[in-house]
């Protein structure tokens, strides 16, 4: 297991808001998978970069994720400390030490008595994912620690934007997107109609999108546009 580091600053973090719909979950590690892993509950947020996390999922106890927020405990979580301070696996247990506000004793008197806890980052963007998971039974055994690092590294990778889509395709996209009609996109950029169509097609391969809308869809999500 790898786990203590020094704390990073979350401050940046306390208003930037929090999604209760399940927005994604990992292919090879399926909610349905987590879930079973976890049947305490779980916490995902997939590519924090300096804004909201690009997928968020929420899967706690509703009194609990309740009495976090309104009393800000992100502040002075021991869990999210570690999670945006370094990478890797961690048992809460782990970081009794490092909790003098007493949130694991708390979390625990809501059920949530054993955890673990993954941190996956792109050097590359800089961007994190990082999960929270849950037993109330028993410590999670390393196999499942394993199978839930997999899970968040799955879906942190597929949350990746193409690294050789171009500026020109991505322009493309966001002008399609805010309603314009090709003809008018061409005219604008100072190119012909089919070169448009050209950038389109090739971002919509990049994207590994079926159709235009949906290359669109996924650019978006990707935060690409």
């Amino acid at each position: 297991m790898r786990n203590k580091a020094r704390p990073m600053s979350l401050e940046r973090f306390e208003t930037s808001g929090r999604h209760d719909a399940p927005l994604g979950t990992a292919p090879g590690g399926s909610g349905a998978d987590i879930a079973a892993l976890a049947p305490g509950g779980h916490y995902l947020a997939y590519r924090v970069g300096f804004a909201l996390p690009m997928e968020e999922v929420i899967a706690l106890p509703a009194e609990w994720v309740s009495v976090y927020t309104r009393r800000g405990y992100m502040l002075h979580d021991p869990v999210m400390r570690w999670a945006f301070a370094t990478q890797g696996t961690i048992r809460w247990s782990d970081l009794r030490d490092e909790d003098p506000h007493g949130l694991l004793a708390e979390a625990a008197s809501f059920g949530l008595r054993f955890g673990a806890a993954v941190s996956v980052l792109d050097p590359a963007t800089g961007e994190r994912s990082i999960g929270s998971f849950v037993r109330p039974d028993r410590e999670f055994r390393d196999v499942e620690i394993l199978a839930l690092e997999v899970a968040v590294q799955t879906r942190h990778a597929a949350l990746r934007p193409p690294v050789n889509i171009t500026p020109a395709e991505v322009e493309a996209l966001r002008l399609v997107r805010s309603g314009q009609r090709l003809k008018q996109i061409a005219w604008q950029l100072g190119v012909s109609e089919g070169a448009i169509k050209q950038r389109l097609r090739s971002a919509r391969v990049k994207l590994e999108a079926k159709t235009g809308p949906e290359a669109i869809s996924r650019a978006a999500a990707l935060r690409l546009i």
